[in-house]
């Protein structure tokens, strides 16, 4: 009988993976591959990175941004049906936060991951 090869893998899953649990189906790799797209727009990263230090307006956002408040509503909508950030309203303003803990660690370890490989340390 043939071992099973086990492979290593993230955290977030189990140290290491069998055969089996790396066929995810493809909906679920799907939903990944997606979620990995919205990161491929500087301005959406550049949002991300603003609400990093927490809870911002549409307005402040647009004003750091120099863009145009229709321009980053445009941008937070694409971010926010992708469950990177949430948002509350407070009269007629609206406020984004970083949707959750996962969104901060992605974002981070993808800056530091670039500022390695690329040299930028």
């Amino acid at each position: 009988m043939e071992e099973e090869k086990q492979v290593p893998c993230c955290q977030c899953m189990e140290q290491t993976m069998g055969a089996e649990e790396l066929n995810l189906g493809e909906g679920f790799l799907r939903d990944v591959a997606d979620f990995f797209k919205v990161f491929g727009d500087t301005t959406r990263v550049k949002l991300l990175l603003l609400l990093l230090d927490g809870e911002l307006c549409v307005t402040d956002l647009a004003e750091q941004l120099q863009m145009s408040q229709s321009a980053v509503s445009h941008q937070l909508r694409v971010l926010r049906q992708s469950s990177l950030v949430s948002y509350r309203k407070e009269g007629k303003t609206v406020y984004y936060a970083l949707d959750d803990s996962h969104v901060e660690m992605v974002l981070c370890q993808g800056l530091r991951h670039i500022k390695h490989k690329k040299g930028y340390e």
